[in-house]
């Protein structure tokens, strides 16, 4: 049996239908993230988790218990926000022993706990420091010491990586992973970030609407959407109706109404590729250039149609705006939807 589910869960506020119907089985030890965009729910099915907020029908179980009306202290579950919410009058060690005093746990215990979560968050000798004096990673983790050193059988993460620079998250997220498989628990990660999303899970729950869109490994989200919303939100798809795709491909194509292509599996080439069987091969006109890093986004016109293309940056195959191309892509990885 699953170790977390949501069955048939149901949210309105007001008028506001928030969840609908949404039915979600967890494993323990997995490490999930709830992947949308603002407003779609994800971070309500993690408060009605936590039981910060109550379902308007439906049932949640947790480790073979129906957890759906028990009080908040009761569930065991640790939970991070977006703010760090640490007390800015105490400092480190009483920041995250605070759970351990609530729960009367004996001094001694306590001690040994904070020092072992201290080592787990690399924050070794930073015991009696304060809020003010930590930077915005550090406080982080201070949050995250705080939850993990009750042990809960659940840790939620609610959007907690947002309000720190790109190269510090980075660091971070990779932290957070590091620790999940380290103590082997159960974690729910919620995240507008597909990139974020693709980096740290283990599964991904696309949510849309208060509906679950699609639910898959980080490679199967991305490589076999299961609408075009998925193909929108994860990856950078080539969308098409399949008016636009006969005309890049120059023959009656009518199969489905939409054709999303991955622009890293188009080949690109300033001499003519060939054709065969199990491939398209088509001519346009450069049209726009994108840096991206590591990687240069082509924007190609072909008879009318714009397909984008990605490829690894080399100086020594650099294109220019204006310039005429050759493109290759493999019929299978023409996705009908």
């Amino acid at each position: 049996m699953s170790y977390i589910v949501f069955e048939n869960i149901e949210k309105y506020y007001g008028e506001n239908h928030v969840l609908k119907n949404t039915n979600l089985s967890i494993h323990k030890g997995e490490f999930v993230t709830l992947l949308g965009s603002s407003g779609c729910g994800k971070s309500t099915l993690l408060r009605c988790l936590a039981g910060l907020e109550g379902v308007t029908s439906g049932k949640i179980f947790l480790d073979g218990e129906d957890i759906t009306f028990w009080n908040p202290k009761s569930r065991n579950i640790g939970m991070i926000f977006q703010q760090y919410s640490l007390f800015p009058n105490m400092n480190v060690y009483n920041n995250i022993s605070f759970g351990l005093r609530m729960k009367k746990v004996k001094k001694d215990t306590i001690n040994g706990l904070v020092k072992d979560t201290l080592k787990i968050v690399d924050l070794q000798g930073y015991e009696k420091r304060y809020p003010y004096q930590l930077s915005g990673g550090e406080q982080q983790r201070v949050a995250l010491a705080r939850c993990i050193v009750t042990k809960p059988k659940v840790l939620l993460l609610d959007e907690p990586l947002s309000a720190v620079d790109a190269k510090l998250r980075k660091s971070l997220q990779a932290r957070i992973k590091e620790i999940h498989r380290e103590l082997n628990m159960t974690s729910i990660f919620v995240t507008h970030d597909q990139d974020e999303a693709m980096t740290m899970s283990d599964t991904i729950h696309i949510m849309r609407d208060g509906i679950i869109e699609q639910s898959g490994t980080p490679f199967e989200v991305y490589s076999n959407p299961k609408s075009i919303f998925a193909a929108s939100f994860v990856g950078n798809y080539n969308i098409l109706e399949k008016d636009q795709f006969s005309k890049l491909i120059n023959q009656e194509y009518s199969t489905y109404s939409k054709i999303v292509i991955r622009p890293e599996t188009i080949e690109i080439s300033h001499v003519k590729l060939e054709s065969c069987k199990d491939s398209y091969s088509v001519s346009g006109k450069i049209i726009g250039i994108l840096p991206q890093g590591n990687i240069i986004r082509y924007t190609v016109d072909i008879n009318s149609v714009s397909l984008k293309v990605d490829v690894l940056f080399n100086d020594l195959e650099l294109y220019a705006l204006g310039q005429e191309v050759y493109l290759k892509f493999k019929k299978n990885h023409c996705i009908n939807l």
